[in-house]
């Protein structure tokens, strides 16, 4: 593990006592103006963050475990922190945790944030795609595991879902019954999984012998409840209307049927409705939802244990790997139209 920056380091680095570096940080116009940039250069260059208390244990020793997830009004994160905080307290931590709301600067100042708690390691589902934040934390030495993203192009541990199966279940589904006209409400093209599952719609058009043109994607900006209205709308406004839909989350799923309900569409004789993650709304919906169910709490639980293994006293038997776990459709009556 990365041994964490300190102030001596920073002092060295810059060629000033440890005085002058506690004065830029804490007084910064008691320094002049030379002296002071050229300390904010050497903490930039080596990563240094400044603790919130001098007596605050190494990186990597806390108490306290981070997870940062897209979205906590997502039922599906909940599940996840859920699994997460009972394997964290099993091992008598606590888990702090934070929500990115798909915001790319706001995943760069909660991980800053656990930086500076020096927390145990982080639980993470990123939003920046391309790997910047990620790779701004990691020179601080403090693990993290992945959840609800594979490893790719990283080291650390990753626990995730098979969304290409996932999205193939979906689809194959919708094909089965009898559609041939099928919607893909995606949510924002650059999350993984938002493509993973489309891969595997395609796949399983391909598998009937259909094109990718019986697939019409309609992206939205965020994976919520709204988004999925919209998108209900702009699928209302088709002049070709296809006859299922495949949504990238049950949010955006119960968005689609409220678009439909609202414009007196029949769910499912006039457009069937498939969704992703089988959240406990989707069984409670007016019409309840078919869904691709992923196993949120145990991927919650398995993330933290990995974390863990990794941050014990004597972590140096841990292999960092990838768990890919399987989803399950669960179909319910919002698929299931007599065609």
């Amino acid at each position: 593990m990365a041994q964490s920056v300190g102030i001596k380091d920073v002092a060295r680095a810059a060629g000033v006592s440890v005085g002058t570096v506690s004065n830029v940080i804490n007084r910064p116009d008691t320094v002049a103006t030379e002296t002071r940039a050229r300390v904010l250069s050497a903490i930039d260059r080596l990563g240094y963050v400044r603790s919130e208390s001098a007596r605050q244990l190494r990186a990597g020793r806390s108490r306290i475990m981070g997870l940062l997830v897209l979205d906590m009004g997502n039922p599906f994160f909940v599940d996840v922190a859920r699994g997460a905080e009972r394997a964290a307290r099993r091992s008598g931590l606590g888990v702090m945790v934070c929500n990115s709301a798909e915001s790319v600067g706001e995943e760069a100042e909660y991980l800053s944030l656990f930086a500076e708690q020096r927390v145990r390691g982080v639980l993470l589902t990123p939003a920046d795609a391309t790997g910047r934040n990620i790779d701004s934390f990691r020179r601080h030495g403090i693990p993290f595991v992945l959840v609800d993203r594979v490893s790719e192009g990283t080291t650390e541990c990753s626990v995730s879902v098979d969304d290409v199966a996932g999205g193939a279940l979906a689809v194959r589904h919708l094909v089965d019954a009898g559609h041939r006209s099928i919607a893909y409400v995606s949510g924002p093209p650059g999350f993984n999984q938002v493509r993973d599952r489309r891969t595997g719609a395609l796949a399983a058009l391909a598998e009937a012998g259909l094109g990718p043109e019986h697939l019409r994607e309609l992206p939205t900006e965020r994976l919520d409840v709204a988004a999925g209205r919209d998108a209900g709308a702009r699928l209302l406004g088709l002049a070709d209307r296809p006859t299922a839909v495949f949504c990238a989350n049950d949010l955006l799923a119960l968005g689609v049927l409220q678009a439909m309900y609202a414009a007196g569409v029949n769910v499912p004789d006039d457009l069937a409705i498939v969704g992703y993650d089988d959240i406990e709304f989707a069984a409670a919906a007016a019409v309840p939802l078919t869904s691709v169910r992923q196993p949120a709490v145990t991927m919650g639980a398995l993330a933290a244990e990995m974390l863990l293994e990794e941050t014990e006293e004597d972590g140096s038997g841990h292999e960092h790997r990838r768990v890919v776990l399987q989803p399950e459709l669960v179909v319910r009556r919002s698929s299931l139209s007599a065609r």
